[in-house]
């Protein structure tokens, strides 16, 4: 049996208010890179300390944290939460939460962060990283903890044959999906009326003798106004939609594999 060990610990940085305007020491401290992981909610804890190592009372201050790529883009503004209590053990603290939903367009990178304090008269403090006054510290966003979420892909081109219409042909990436694949497809239609049928083949080329079969099929009455989506499981290779009267009023039909 092997016994692999896993750390659950708090991302904790320190960071210096210069409150007395002087420092009495001059070597970096706790200037390490921060990392943070797609895909979750990472909470990075920050004690404040004076030029000294000690703590402060946070209580008299709002942290907020900002966040901003090498273009100086910002990425992220907040407020911190407060953790000072009054007690020695929480004194200086206060966190923030990089939420899943703020890292979701963001590309694996590093980018850098700063936090100033507003003062119960309302003035920004700016805090630092090290006791030569460096402000910016640097967070990486790494995306190997979760699998990324895949792009839809998109159909909106159809090919009359006769008196019926046939989109292009998309794959449906067997590679990644079990014996029990889920695929999703929701159609927009602007007042079109008729049917669509989800196609599928198990050939793993597409080609003027590819032989398809129908999956699932979509009726519509011209009134609808939000997409209509359907769900269909299988191994298919590649996917492709069926309409049985003009779909010049089919705006597109996105699927999730």
């Amino acid at each position: 049996m092997q016994q692999l060990p896993r750390y659950l610990v708090k991302n904790k940085i320190s960071i210096i208010a210069n409150e007395a305007g002087f420092v009495t020491e001059y070597s970096p401290v706790y200037s390490r890179h921060v990392q943070v992981y797609k895909g979750i909610d990472n909470i990075l804890q920050f004690k404040l300390l004076n030029a000294d190592q000690k703590p402060i009372n946070t209580n008299l201050y709002t942290p907020v944290f900002v966040a901003f790529d090498e273009n100086k883009n910002k990425i992220i503004e907040r407020d911190c939460t407060v953790l000072d209590d009054g007690s020695s053990a929480s004194k200086g603290l206060f966190q923030v939460t990089i939420t899943e939903g703020d890292l979701l367009n963001v590309d694996q990178q590093y980018f850098s962060y700063t936090v100033y304090l507003v003062d119960q008269d309302n003035i920004n403090v700016l805090t630092y990283t090290d006791s030569h006054f460096g402000n910016n510290g640097i967070i990486y966003v790494s995306g190997d903890a979760f699998p990324s979420i895949i792009d839809s892909q998109e159909v909106s081109t159809f090919t009359q044959i006769n008196d019926i219409w046939y989109s292009e042909s998309i794959q449906a990436l067997p590679a990644i999906n079990n014996n029990t694949a889920l695929h999703t497809a929701a159609v927009y239609t602007d007042n079109f009326v008729g049917n669509v049928t989800v196609q599928s083949t198990l050939e793993n080329q597409v080609t003027g003798t590819t032989v398809w079969a129908d999956v699932a099929t979509l009726s519509f009455t011209g009134t609808e106004t939000e997409p209509k989506p359907v769900n269909f499981n299988g191994m298919f290779t590649y996917i492709r939609f069926m309409a049985n009267s003009d779909p010049s009023s089919i705006d597109k039909i996105l699927v999730r594999n």
